[in-house]
Order: structure tokens, then C-alpha cells, then sequence
């Protein structure tokens, strides 16, 4: 792997940022390297929201209103599950279950997550590189402060993200290595992206990937992270919420705490403007714009500004 931009992904606000990359950047030169921590298995499916999420938006295919899943999905076979008491509660459209039995399949024939992957994204017509960060299997668990630990989709899905959470880990980290190529990729970059993804549940387990956090703290004058949280909140999902209940400050300076150790730079949004000299105070530059990314023009706005925060600058 020889792409000089790499870019550390989780789901949605990853996706739309890589949007705007592909936009400003030749694609080819783009190493996209995605969390797998929220893989499940269900109904004997591989399922990986995260790289699919960020497949589908590349392509275009994302369903517009929730960021996940396919634009014009039908749920016929969800609702003949339901009628034999089956799982339904964590949603899979007809067209989206396609991916997850041409995954499964590739990968009961031997192929490894990332071969499956580079498959799927060269069949919607990808240009840049999607890479999961392991071909191991990493878990994220909860622990709620009613029911114990649970699994991340337990959490996120049937739950809807609104318990109450006391501790966060990955299971089977310590025991994975990451993806063949990836810590080299991230030795040889010219520059190193963090998205805009929850730094708890997203970034968090890619960074727990043995090698791969020490690897971009190297790196750390070459890293330039953007921040999911903007105004104090979250744009989607609940990484505003888990940090403040796991002890951290829901605002872009808890985000540049969070990585004062592997990125030199930290984009915010022009709402929080008024932070930038606490985020310099934390010891990481603090660079302002709009981070909101509500169209293809925005995200290559925010794209183009972040290409521009290393050092050596990066052509857009």
C-alpha cells in the first residue's frame, strides 16, 4: 500500500468526509482504514456496518436519510422473518443482505475480511482503498449500568444508545494484529486522518488494534484529527453522551484530550471558535471551519481544509 493519505474511519461522519476527499483528492491515493469493532454475526451472516456504510456512501448507494443502509431498500425478507419469531430487530434490506452473503461466503471459502472487502468495494466501482483494520474478530462491549455488559449492537441498535454506560472495551483487541500492509501504510504516509467519528466507539477501537496507536503516534506531527463534537453535542449517535458518562468533557476540548498523543492538529467547528485557545492549551493546533457536512460541497470544503493542515501540505 503506497496511498499517501490514510484515513482513520468509522461510520457515518467518516463516510461523509471521505466523500469530500474523493472529491479533492485523486481517489487512488486514498487508504481509508475502518473500524470493525461493531461486526456481528447474525443469521449466520457476517455483518460489518461501518465498512458497508462507508462503501455505500462512496458509491452514492447510501440511504440519504439515515446515513446507513441502501437508498430504495425493500424489507421483504425482514418481514417473513418476523412472521417465525426471528431477529428483526436489528434491520437488514433485501439488497443489503446481498453484501452480507457475498461476504460470508468469501470468507467460508477462505478469503480473509480484507479480500472481501476490497472485493465489494471494487464491484460499486471504488477507486480508493477500504481496508478494515483487522481481519481478526474484535468486539466492542458495554457495560450498562442496569443489565451488565452487552454487545455494541445490543447497545447501539436494540437499545437505541439509551442506557446508561460505565465502561467501554474491546474484546479480543490485545489478541489481534492488524491488517496485512496497514502499519506500513501508516509508516510511509504523508499525512494521517482522524474522521469525525465517535472517538470512543469508532476511532477508539481501530487505535486498539496492537501497533496501530503507537504507529500513528509516531506519526503524531503528520496527524490531523476533526472533531465529531460540535456546540458540545454530537451531530449523530451518542459519542457526546459516552464520553461525559465515562468520564470525559463532551466538547472539542474532551476530543483534543482524547488524542493530544496521536494528533498534532485538531479541525473544529466555527460554534466552538471560542475554544480554540483551550484546545491549544491541551498542546494540540487548533484549526477553525465549518465541519458540518450537509451536502458533497461541504465535505469537500472541510476536505480541502484539512488536506491543508500538514505541514508539507497535500495537493487537492
Amino acid at each position: 500500500m503506497t496511498q499517501s493519505v490514510v484515513t482513520l474511519a468509522g461510520g457515518v461522519g467518516a463516510a461523509k468526509l471521505l466523500t469530500g476527499l474523493i472529491r479533492v483528492h485523486p481517489p487512488e491515493d486514498l487508504l481509508a482504514v475502518v473500524n470493525t469493532a461493531d461486526d456481528t454475526v447474525l443469521h449466520g451472516l457476517h455483518v460489518s456496518p461501518d465498512l458497508d456504510t462507508v462503501v455505500y456512501t462512496l458509491a452514492g448507494a447510501v440511504n440519504p436519510d439515515t446515513g446507513w443502509g441502501l437508498a430504495g431498500e425493500t424489507w421483504q425478507a425482514m418481514d417473513a422473518l418476523d412472521r417465525y419469531g426471528g431477529i428483526t430487530w436489528f434491520r437488514l434490506g433485501d439488497r443489503d443482505l446481498a453484501t452480507h452473503l457475498y461476504r460470508t461466503h468469501r470468507m467460508d471459502q477462505g478469503a480473509d475480511l480484507a479480500a472481501a472487502t476490497a472485493e465489494i468495494a471494487a464491484a460499486w466501482g471504488l477507486e480508493l482503498t477500504v481496508l478494515p483494520v483487522t481481519n481478526d474478530r474484535i468486539e466492542t462491549k458495554v457495560t450498562t449500568v442496569d443489565e451488565g455488559e452487552i454487545g455494541f449492537q445490543d447497545y447501539f441498535v436494540r437499545r437505541r444508545h439509551d442506557v446508561a454506560v460505565t465502561a467501554v472495551r474491546v474484546a479480543g483487541s490485545e489478541c489481534a494484529q492488524p491488517t496485512p500492509g496497514l502499519i506500513e501504510a501508516l509508516e510511509t504516509a504523508q499525512s494521517i486522518i482522524i474522521a469525525p467519528s465517535n472517538p470512543i466507539v469508532s476511532i477508539g477501537p481501530v487505535l486498539e488494534v496492537p501497533g496501530v496507536r503507537k504507529s500513528v503516534a509516531a506519526r503524531r506531527d503528520a496527524v490531523v484529527a476533526v472533531s465529531p463534537i460540535v456546540g458540545g453535542a454530537a451531530l449523530k449517535g451518542p459519542a457526546d453522551r459516552l464520553m461525559r458518562e465515562l468520564g470525559h468533557e463532551s466538547s472539542v476540548v474532551g476530543v483534543a484530550r482524547l488524542y493530544q498523543d496521536v494528533a498534532a492538529t485538531l479541525v473544529i467547528d466555527e460554534a466552538d471558535a471560542h475554544l480554540a485557545d483551550d484546545v491549544e492549551a491541551v498542546g494540540v493546533s487548533c484549526v477553525v471551519a465549518s465541519t458540518i457536512m450537509d451536502s458533497i460541497d461541504t465535505a469537500a470544503a472541510l476536505a480541502r481544509t484539512v488536506l491543508g493542515c500538514f505541514p508539507e501540505g497535500v495537493q487537492a
